[in-house]
C-alpha cells in the first residue's frame, strides 16, 4: 500500500507586465496589445469599443497624407483672470501642453479628404478635458470664417468633457455665442457643416457648435449631452433610461443623424461633401 504522496509547494512571484505593451478595453475588459490596438484605429477588436483619439491622430486619420495646413498654430492661452486653485491655470496649461504636445485643446486647418478640400477643426479631450477657452473658441471661429470666405465645407470633430473652460470664467462662455454666430454666417452661404461627436461631447461645447451641424454624426457608444447622467438623476430624483445620453439613445430619439464606425468615418465624410457639393 502506497503512502500519501508528498507535494512540494512552490510559490512563484508573478512578474509584472512591462508598461506600454497592453491596454485594458473600457468596454469589455479585454487586454489588447497596443500594437494591435493602433493597427485597428484604436478600436477594440472584440467589442468595437472606440478608445479616445488625440487631435493629431484624428487629423492623420481623416486627412489625405501631406495635404493638411494648420491655422493659427502658435495661438496660446492666457491666464487673464488669474485663476487660483490646487493648481493654477498656468500650471494646468503647462502640464497638458507637455502631455499632449498641443498648445491648446484644438487643431484647425485645411486639407483634403479623399481629394476634397475641406476646413477641419478637432478638439482633444486630453487637454483640460477638451474644454473651450478663448483660444479654442477663436480658432474654431477663424476656421469657420476661412471656410465661409473660400466657400468650403467645414468639419468639426468634438471631444469635450469640460464644456466651457471654468479657468477663464465669462470669457469662455462668450465663445459659445461667437462660434455659433460664425456658423450661422457659414450656413447663410449654403455651405456644409458636418459635426462629428466623439466620447465625450458634453456641456458648453454640445450646447454650441457641436449641435449645429447640417449633418451630425457620432461614434458608437459616445457619451453626449449637456450635463452628466449622475447629476441629472440627483437633480430630478428619478432613474434615467438605459443608455441615456449614448450615441445610440440620441439616434433613436432623433437628436443625431447617424452613428459611424471610425473605420468608415473618412469615406462617409467624403461622400457627404461630394453629395452636398
Amino acid at each position: 500500500m502506497f503512502g500519501k504522496p508528498k507535494y512540494t509547494i512552490v510559490k512563484i512571484k508573478k512578474k509584472d507586465m512591462p508598461g506600454g505593451i497592453c491596454t485594458k478595453c473600457g468596454g469589455c475588459g479585454q487586454i489588447i496589445f497596443n500594437k494591435q490596438l493602433k493597427e485597428n484605429m484604436s478600436i477594440c477588436p472584440k467589442c468595437d469599443y472606440h478608445f479616445t483619439l488625440g487631435a493629431k491622430d484624428r487629423v492623420a486619420l481623416l486627412v489625405d497624407d501631406g495635404t493638411f495646413k494648420e491655422f493659427d498654430a502658435k495661438m496660446s492661452p492666457v491666464d487673464i483672470i488669474g485663476f487660483k486653485g490646487p493648481k493654477t491655470y498656468v500650471q494646468k496649461i503647462q502640464q497638458d501642453q507637455k502631455t499632449t504636445g498641443l498648445i491648446d485643446a484644438v487643431i484647425t486647418g485645411i486639407g483634403e479628404i479623399n481629394k476634397k478640400k475641406t476646413v477641419l477643426a478637432v478638439t482633444d479631450s486630453k487637454f483640460i478635458m477638451g474644454s473651450m477657452g478663448s483660444v479654442v473658441g477663436e480658432k474654431i471661429t477663424r476656421a469657420t470664417e476661412n471656410a465661409t470666405k473660400d466657400n468650403l465645407p467645414l468639419i468639426i470633430v468634438s471631444g469635450s468633457g469640460g464644456g466651457a473652460r471654468m479657468y477663464e470664467g465669462l470669457l469662455s462662455l462668450m465663445q459659445m455665442a461667437k462660434t455659433s454666430a460664425a456658423l450661422a454666417r457659414h450656413k447663410e452661404k449654403g455651405l456644409l457643416f458636418v459635426s462629428v461627436l466623439t466620447n465625450p461631447t458634453m456641456a458648453g461645447v454640445m450646447a454650441s457648435f457641436a449641435s449645429l451641424g447640417d449633418v451630425i454624426i457620432a461614434e458608437p457608444k459616445a457619451l453626449i449631452g449637456f450635463t452628466g447622467p449622475r447629476v441629472i438623476e440627483q437633480t430630478i430624483r428619478q432613474k434615467l433610461p438605459p443608455n441615456f445620453q449614448s450615441s445610440e439613445f440620441l439616434l433613436e430619439h432623433g437628436h443625431i443623424d447617424s452613428i459611424v464606425n471610425r473605420k468608415q468615418l473618412k469615406i462617409t465624410l467624403a461622400n457627404l461633401i461630394d453629395y452636398f457639393s
